[in-house]
């Protein structure tokens, strides 16, 4: 019984494919960055638009360590893309709480599969770590930019907005997870899940 929940290669498989897709979801939006007034919505954005990619893997997901591992890689693929160690590290945590709201469901749960992406999604408010608590850093990668958009940014995002990020990377992973679910409802079905 307890290999059953071991991961196989048709598991790994279907990690790293759906992971390569959000990635390039995350990334697309990412690129929004460079327009300041999108620099805090990139906790809208990505979260709504990865939802369809992600509400169709946890589909696949039948087994733990299946969403911790997607978090691990998108932590890992964020440091090499020069955004800071934080996603990861917030990437395991919210990776790990996801795998427990899951795992609650069977894996056979609609509602637990919509709240597993909402909790899942907050590794993307890690990306503002940096800008929050080292700014040096943060603007040292971005000098090309110039000044005016150095000013942009720390008018658009106070200290306060630090938090409302966080819930905003939330509710809007949970609006993205019932996107996803209304538009992959035939596979929901399919995997038991409707």
């Amino acid at each position: 019984m307890a290999s059953n929940n071991k991961l196989q290669g048709k598991d790994l498989i279907n990690v790293g494919i759906f992971t390569a897709i959000y990635f390039v979801i995350v990334v697309a939006v990412a690129m929004l960055g460079f327009i300041p007034v999108f620099l805090p919505l990139l906790s809208v954005i990505a979260p709504v638009l990865g939802g369809i990619p992600c509400m169709l893997f946890l589909t696949k997901v039948k087994k733990p360590g299946m969403i911790l591992i997607m978090s691990i890689i998108m932590g890992i693929m964020m440091i090499l893309t020069g955004m800071g160690y934080y996603a990861l590290l917030v990437g395991i945590v919210s990776g790990i709480v996801a795998e427990l709201i899951y795992k609650s469901g069977n894996y056979a749960s609609a509602s637990k599969a919509v709240l597993t992406y909402g909790v899942f999604s907050i590794w993307i408010w890690g990306n503002y770590f940096l800008f929050y608590f080292n700014q040096e850093k943060f603007f040292a990668a971005k000098e090309s930019f110039g000044q005016a958009y150095k000013d942009t940014i720390l008018k658009i995002m106070p200290d306060w907005l630090f938090p409302v990020l966080l819930v905003s990377t939330f509710v809007f992973g949970i609006i993205g997870g019932l996107l996803g679910k209304k538009m992959l409802k035939k596979h929901f079905e399919r995997a038991g899940l409707a």
